[in-house]
């Protein structure tokens, strides 16, 4: 009897502070990272509210979300940035996936989980793995586990690039170019550009904005990878719904404030997703996954770091 005024205690504190956090994420001082990671913490300390569809409302606003992110995309500059270097990203997005399903075979790890990492590693990190989850089905957990590996390289990234920019020497166009491919997150491109040089950061923003829209192909393709048995293949209706309002923004220049502000909250929406996927992860579910995870992401980021370096270097891909 005495265990339950402290459980209804406990169960009153879940909710107002789970609230809270999920509303600070909205706000510009909370980035991916540490959404997700605090999430982890709520769950870890046995604040996440039991009794809430916490996986079922992640699923409908990452969806919400990449729609929104759509209204950012700028479609003749992403043609014209991804016509530059259109050889190096296809054969970057190829390599990765199919390097991923074959690494995702050999480890005998769970293959959503493996396909969203090599998803994230091959387009754009948290963006990618968002989009696709819901287009292969994915759960809670495999999409915290592929989010969870792509932050880590992320933040090695961020601190790594500038460094081997310099001591290779690298031009401006080069590391721009350089870290838009090989850094998954836009905002740790931003990051690692912003520190090597303006022109970098310009070269590396534009170009990672119009890898985005590999998303589409990248969704179809997943939908169908994991239809199983199925002969009908359903299109992810969110997918559907990312290309109009790419278009709309096209075609309806003159509402460009408005397309910036939905763009802005589909970013920050975005980060609340990270929040609630955080919330799913326990330490328990961790240490089942065990290394395989880190290790996948870690060889494809590697080989696909290492190879558009020396495509780069090489002038190979690249016009």
């Amino acid at each position: 009897m005495s265990f339950q005024p402290a459980a209804i205690k406990h169960q009153l504190i879940r909710y107002p502070l789970f609230w809270l956090c999920a509303v600070a994420c909205l706000l510009p001082v909370v980035n991916s990272p540490v959404a997700l990671i605090l999430g982890f913490s709520l769950a870890t300390l046995g604040l996440v509210p039991t009794d809430f569809p916490v996986a079922a409302l992640t699923k409908k606003l990452l969806s919400t979300a990449i729609v929104g992110l759509g209204f950012g995309i700028q479609l003749d500059v992403a043609i014209e940035a991804s016509q530059s270097g259109l050889g190096l990203i296809i054969a970057s997005i190829v390599v990765t996936l199919l390097m991923g399903t074959l690494l995702t075979r050999w480890f005998s790890l769970d293959p959503k989980t493996g396909h969203l990492i090599a998803s994230g590693t091959a387009i754009c990190g948290g963006s990618a793995i968002a989009a696709v989850s819901p287009a292969i089905q994915a759960n809670s957990h495999q999409t915290s586990l592929a989010l969870a590996t792509v932050f880590i390289l992320n933040a090695i990234a961020l601190f790594l690039f500038p460094t081997i920019g310099h001591l290779l020497d690298l031009s401006q166009h080069e590391f721009g170019l350089w870290a838009a491919i090989a850094i998954h997150d836009t905002s740790s491109v931003v990051g690692a550009a912003g520190a090597y040089g303006d022109e970098a950061l310009k070269t590396a923003t534009t170009l990672k904005l119009a890898r985005a829209l590999w998303i589409i192909p990248l969704a179809f393709l997943s939908a169908l990878m994991f239809s199983g048995k199925e002969r009908k293949i359903t299109i992810p209706l969110f997918i559907v719904f990312y290309c109009v309002a790419i278009l709309t923004a096209h075609w309806l220049p003159q509402f460009s404030l408005i397309y910036q502000e939905i763009f802005a909250f589909s970013k920050r929406v975005l980060v609340v997703c990270l929040f609630l996927i955080g919330a799913g992860i326990t330490v328990q579910k961790l240490r089942a996954a065990g290394a395989k995870p880190l290790i996948l992401g870690g060889i494809l980021w590697t080989v696909i770091s290492a190879g558009s370096l020396l495509a780069i270097l090489s002038g190979t891909g690249v016009q």
